[in-house]
């Protein structure tokens, strides 16, 4: 088989588009859980914690310049070397968000599956022929006893 052809076949089959699309919705979510987090809950909980910026939070860790740094926009457009304590606080939280969101679609997608597995009764699988046949030879010596 062709490389071409096995790439051909691998490309249409379902699972392929179905993961292809979910990745796309996947990127599209995490922009929408950036923004959320960025300019909705972050400025919330600054504002109840007394006005902490904490995409501006952050710790110097090495400034030989000794230039002033008064946000982390211009430490990095310094050179300034810093610990982004707030960048990673805003990611621990983007990733719960997303976590929790797939924790909640999968705990659906498993409770219709039971539902599914619940409704369709299983048909009680057929008697082996022997017993079939065992059956209709004692019928017969009934019928002629």
């Amino acid at each position: 088989m062709s490389f071409v052809k096995e790439f051909k076949e691998f490309a249409v089959k379902g699972n392929m588009v179905d993961m292809a699309v979910g990745i796309v919705i996947g990127g599209a979510f995490g922009t929408i859980v950036s923004s959320l987090v960025d300019d909705i809950f972050m400025p919330v909980i600054g504002l109840v914690l007394g006005g902490v910026d904490f995409s501006n939070l952050f710790v110097v860790l090495s400034n030989p310049q000794g230039v002033a740094v008064p946000s982390l926009t211009a430490a990095q457009a310094a050179g300034v070397a810093t610990l982004n304590i707030g960048l990673f606080i805003n990611a621990v939280v983007k990733f719960t968000i997303v976590a929790f969101a797939l924790f909640m679609l999968v705990k659906g997608i498993n409770m219709l599956r039971r539902e599914k597995v619940e409704e369709a009764p299983a048909e009680p699988a057929p008697p082996p022929r022997e017993e079939v046949l065992l059956a209709e030879i004692r019928d017969i010596l009934k019928a002629k006893g």
